[in-house]
């Protein structure tokens, strides 16, 4: 009998799990669109030479009696077409699967991910090595000049990582490498939960009509990177925070307007391994809020995305971030919830992470500037990220001089995003939108065409 490696999921993991819904499926997306037709032959080539070389992504989920954990598995990936809603369930909790799933359709190549697998990052990692691969079967020719490409801008800057974890191997993850080991405590410091900061506000939550299916509503938006990230400069604020206060603004603005005073946040998640260095594909991020309450000072877009970029950068510094994820850790691993029986962990989780989706309006996430070399560049016109949501969410990505910004929300209603083309489109910005149908009319509408 074959004795299978094994690994126990990080806290975040953990949370994915129990937090998954029929609404929420905790599945996300990323996309490479080409410069020609993909070949699912050639891609499912190159599916299989880089599925070979990320020992993670074989993995299927266990469960035990106190805990869940990655098995390693003999299965292999199928290319299918895109067909399916778009992030929809990937795991089964009654059927033995992989955690992922590789489609194509036209000219794009996709991958869906269950989060409790891999973040953006190692998902991103993952694509751009497929699609690498891709284009050196389908252009032989170019072999020796595509030997060198790959995610370039996320390799981590220095020369530490996880050991073991250079090949995407199934190992030990990066919280506990950094973040489990003793220490001595700092002033001021002491082991207690997770804490909830400040006093509590009122936030606005965006309420809707659900799609029929619970399916995502998904709305691309696709414009010219350096055209934008010139409006956040000229805001002196990074452009996460620019597209986070424009969030803010078009929720306002396309809201019945009932509350003159009303406090907008966003969860932001950060890539760990810009500060701690580990190429392991697996779950390493933290999460940082940031709010504005509208009526008291300046709201203009400016202002309130200045006022968010205060709040964001001392929370997202390496100090903080190892303060919060160390307490949340000394959590987890309390004795009393450590023989807790896993159903029992699940629900105790489910409530945690909706007492934090009742703080929340909106999610905004940034996975940055994708630069793969040439000549793979070329053949890649953009690349696309979007994810399940239980709130409305906006996900960005840029390549090849094109930013694109992707909203997904459980409801059917759209205004919020009209508001948000408005804001670009009247500072000069060329945007394009692509929706995809979720009603019952507009299905119809897509079979009768």
């Amino acid at each position: 009998m074959t004795r299978r490696n094994w690994v126990r999921l990080d806290n975040a993991s953990n949370i994915f799990l129990a937090a998954r819904s029929e609404t929420d499926s905790k599945v996300f997306r990323l996309s490479a669109q080409m410069d020609h037709e993909v070949d699912p032959q050639m891609l499912q080539t190159a599916l299989d030479r880089t599925y070979d070389r990320y020992r993670l992504y074989h993995a299927v989920l266990r469960r035990a009696v106190f805990w869940y954990y990655l098995q390693d598995s003999d299965l292999r990936p199928y290319v299918t077409a895109d067909d399916k809603p778009t992030c929809a369930p990937i795991y089964d909790a009654d059927r033995r699967g992989l955690l992922f799933r590789v489609m194509h359709h036209d000219e794009r190549i996709v991958l869906e991910v269950f989060h409790a697998l891999s973040d953006g990052t190692g998902a991103l990692w993952f694509l751009t090595d497929l699609v690498a691969e891709y284009l050196r079967v389908r252009y032989p020719e170019q072999q020796r000049a595509l030997e060198n490409t790959g995610p370039i801008n996320l390799v981590p800057q220095s020369g530490q990582v996880d050991d073991g974890a250079t090949e995407h191997e199934l190992v030990t993850d990066s919280f506990a490498r950094y973040f489990r080991g003793r220490r001595d405590k700092q002033p001021n410091e002491t082991p207690t939960g997770p804490r909830a900061g400040g006093a509590a506000k009122k936030v606005h939550r965006v309420t809707g009509t659900r799609t029929p299916d619970f399916r995502t509503r998904a709305v691309e938006l696709t414009m010219p990177a350096k055209q934008v990230l010139e409006l956040a400069r000229a805001e002196s604020i990074s452009l996460t925070m620019y597209l986070t206060a424009l969030f803010f603004e078009s929720i306002r603005v396309s809201s019945d307007g009932s509350d003159t005073t009303r406090t907008l946040s966003a969860s932001v998640p950060v890539n760990l391994r810009q500060f701690f260095p580990s190429t392991s594909p697996r779950n390493f991020f933290a999460t940082v809020r940031v709010e504005h309450t509208y009526g008291h000072g300046a709201d203009d877009v400016g202002s309130v995305g200045r006022h968010l970029d205060s709040q964001f950068r001392p929370k997202a510094t390496p100090e903080a971030l190892e303060k919060k994820l160390r307490r949340f850790i000394r959590f987890e691993k309390m004795p009393l919830l450590r023989i807790v029986p896993r159903p029992l962990k699940d629900v105790i989780l489910r409530g945690i992470n909706w007492a934090s989706n009742r703080g929340l309006t909106v999610a905004m996430s940034n996975l940055g500037r994708v630069n793969l070399g040439e000549p793979a560049d070329s053949h890649v016109q953009r690349m696309a990220f979007q994810v399940s949501a239980v709130r409305p969410q906006l996900s960005v990505m840029s390549h090849a001089g094109l930013l694109t910004a992707t909203f997904t929300s459980p409801f059917i209603e759209t205004d919020h995003i009209r508001a948000f083309v408005r804001l670009l489109t009247g500072q000069g910005i060329d945007v394009q939108v692509a929706a995809a149908r979720v009603t019952e009319a507009e299905l119809e509408q897509e079979t009768d065409t």
